[in-house]
Formats: C-alpha cells, sequence, structure tokens
C-alpha cells in the first residue's frame, strides 16, 4: 500500500473506533497526582515551576476580573504544549495539527470573551470597530473592516496553529526520506541531510513550544479587550 505525506495526518483508527480522544487524554497522565506534600521530586518542583511562570506571563497584562481565568488559560497552555511535543516523537499523532480540533478550542474561547464585553462594557466593546478621529466618509468602511477583522480572529488562530505545526512535520517527513534514501547511494550528502534534520527538529520542538504560547496569548489578549 503506497502512503502519501499526509496520511500522517489522517486520524488513527483501531477496529473502527476513532483514537483522536485517547491522544488528547493520555498527555494528562504526565501532570503530577494531587498530594499532600507541597514539592516531592524535582519533576514535580520543575512542574510547579512551569506552572507558575506561564501564569505569571498570562495574567501580568490583565486586571484582577481577567485573573478569573488564570486555571483555564494555564490548563489550555500545558495541555496544548504537552500534546505539540509529544506529537514530535515517533510512530504517534498530533490531534493538533486537525483543522477542526483547534477551531473547537478558539471559537469558544473567542466567543466567550466577546460576550464577557459586551455583557460587561457594551460601549467600550462596540467602540472598538470604530477608531476615534475617524473621518465621516470612512465610518462605513471601517465598521465593515473591523466588523470582519473581529470576526475572523477564531480562524486565524486555529489556521495559524494548524499550518505551522503541519508545516513542521511535513518537513521532518521530507527530509528523513531522503536521509534514508541517499544513504546507500551518497553517504556523505545522507549525513549532512541527517544533520539538518537534527537541526530542524530542535526548531520543531520551539515551534511546538512558540505555537502553544501564542495561541493562549492572543486569547488573553482578546479578553483584555473585553473586561
Amino acid at each position: 500500500m503506497n502512503l502519501s505525506f499526509f496520511d500522517q495526518f489522517s486520524s488513527p483508527y483501531l477496529l473502527g473506533i476513532p483514537l483522536i480522544p485517547l491522544s488528547i487524554t493520555l498527555p494528562a497522565l504526565l501532570l503530577p497526582s494531587p498530594n499532600r506534600r507541597w514539592v516531592t521530586n524535582r519533576l514535580s518542583t520543575l512542574q510547579l515551576w512551569l506552572t507558575h511562570l506561564i501564569t505569571k506571563q498570562l495574567m501580568n497584562p490583565l486586571n484582577k476580573a481577567g485573573h478569573k481565568w488564570a486555571l483555564l488559560l494555564t490548563s489550555l497552555m500545558l495541555f496544548l504544549l504537552s500534546i505539540n511535543l509529544l506529537g514530535l516523537l515517533p510512530y504517534t499523532f498530533t490531534p493538533t495539527t486537525q483543522l477542526s480540533m483547534n477551531m473547537a478550542l478558539a471559537f469558544p474561547l473567542w466567543m466567550a470573551t466577546l460576550l464577557m464585553g459586551l455583557r460587561n462594557q457594551p460601549s467600550a466593546s462596540l467602540g472598538h470597530l470604530l477608531p476615534e478621529g475617524t473621518p465621516t466618509p470612512l465610518i462605513p468602511a471601517l465598521i465593515m473592516i473591523e466588523t470582519t477583522s473581529l470576526l475572523i480572529r477564531p480562524l486565524a488562530l486555529g489556521v495559524r496553529l494548524t499550518a505551522n505545526l503541519t508545516a513542521g512535520h511535513l518537513l521532518i517527513q521530507l527530509i528523513s526520506t531522503a536521509t534514508i534514501t541517499l544513504l546507500p547511494m551518497m553517504p556523505p550528502i545522507s549525513i549532512l541531510t541527517a544533520a539538518i534534520l537534527f537541526l530542524l527538529t530542535i526548531l520543531e520542538v520551539a515551534v511546538a513550544m512558540i505555537q502553544a504560547y501564542v495561541f493562549v496569548l492572543l486569547l488573553s489578549l482578546y479578553l483584555q479587550e473585553n473586561i
């Protein structure tokens, strides 16, 4: 059976049962279980330090009203981070390469921030659609442009995460295929390609972490506009 490069992004099935829920829930096993002690080992200390750092970075731009979202945003950040990094392992599936999943995360959270703003401060939220000092003839066009930019925010969130991870996985597969193919014919070129593959893998680890952070950071900025 001939497989294309895009078959790695198809949802895995076992006996007709989709395995994507399993791939989503398994990273939760890596989180420490509740314990009566504050610090149990070095891994728990590192995880607590990372969680505190992420929460501090996300909550800095927000006022006290936005701190209610700390648990949700931090959990989403750790969820995306673990899935993105585990998806770089061989013979694994990355759920965040699916646009449907990313949109399912982006759209409800974006809608929640928007509805919160329309409920708590409707004048300020609607005021973002028309910048102050706009000439009268440009008002209809600017309202349409700002409304469009507001409505495509969840689409931009989902597409950005999907496109970056998909492109990285495709590059890794292309270069690894070239490395294996060139090994019997041109070993020096194959070694050079393997070195490029190693550097690209390090880059993809950074991209997986950055994209998870950017996804949650943009949500926190949308929240900041509406509180």
